[in-house]
């Protein structure tokens, strides 16, 4: 009986810890940002002035952001960004390897916008959007 509460038990929380949103983050100073204007700048069509982040191809949190926010696959994003560079429209965002180094980025310039899982959040930076 204890090993089935004990698998039970850790089948709960690898579903919570599965279900982690995906926030918007920017420098502590940051004001909130609406979810249209969040894929205008992760789509390249907002302010000229912001710096956007991205995690690189393939990772979960990547896709996971995107299918809420710009409403794109990873092979529809890539297909968008191919397309802008060709037709000299606009350049895909710079990209970071890992939560880590994406709050570093966003935390140390004022105009920079990025995303992690919201367990990654800390006072190095500021939810911006809960999408």
């Amino acid at each position: 009986m204890k090993k089935v509460l004990s698998i039970l038990a850790l089948s709960v929380c690898s579903i919570m810890s599965a279900q982690a949103a995906v926030v918007v983050i920017g420098a502590p100073g940051a004001a909130d940002i609406s979810a249209s204007d969040a894929k205008k700048l992760f789509l390249g069509k907002g302010s000229k002035s912001a710096v956007v982040y991205e995690l690189n191809e393939g990772n979960a949190t990547r896709s996971e952001f995107h299918s809420s926010v710009t409403g794109k696959s990873d092979s529809q994003l890539k297909a968008f960004w191919s397309k802008q560079v060709f037709t000299g429209k606009g350049n895909p965002p710079a990209t970071v390897s890992n939560a880590a180094a994406m709050k570093s980025a966003v935390a140390s310039n004022p105009n920079a916008i990025g995303y992690i899982d919201e367990a990654d959040v800390d006072a190095s930076v500021r939810v911006i959007l809960k999408p």
